[in-house]
């Protein structure tokens, strides 16, 4: 999900973050209070470090927030049940996947219907 010009480092400074995923540095610290599952940690300074899986929340939430339209609650609420179907052992996109394969049968089922009339 991280850009591929994105620097292999560990630790990413709010800045570069901002750099990376097109948003405000006070978007990320608004953020920051509204999902507990993010939660960098500061150096000695006090600057936030982001890790790449925090990056990663970060593009996920964006696609939710700015993609998809829902609000913050709606936000949290999925990302909470990912992670409940992550924890369940369930692979990720595997509803989409399914999705795709019910979509295909029942494509079939149509063509089969209009051989049959």
């Amino acid at each position: 999900m991280v850009a591929e010009e994105t620097p292999d480092k560990q630790y990413y400074r709010i800045g570069e973050v901002s750099r990376i995923t097109s948003l405000k540095p006070s978007v990320l610290r608004f953020w920051e209070a509204e999902f507990k599952e993010l939660r960098p940690p500061k150096s000695r300074t006090g600057q936030r470090l982001y890790s790449r899986k925090d990056i990663e929340l970060l593009l996920e939430i964006k696609r939710l927030l700015y993609g998809e339209k829902l609000t913050i609650d709606g936000a949290r609420k999925r990302l909470a049940a990912g992670k409940r179907q992550r924890l369940a052992g369930d692979p990720p996109g595997q509803d989409q996947a399914l999705k795709e394969i019910l979509l295909s049968v029942k494509h079939e089922l149509e063509l089969l219907k209009k051989q049959l009339q």
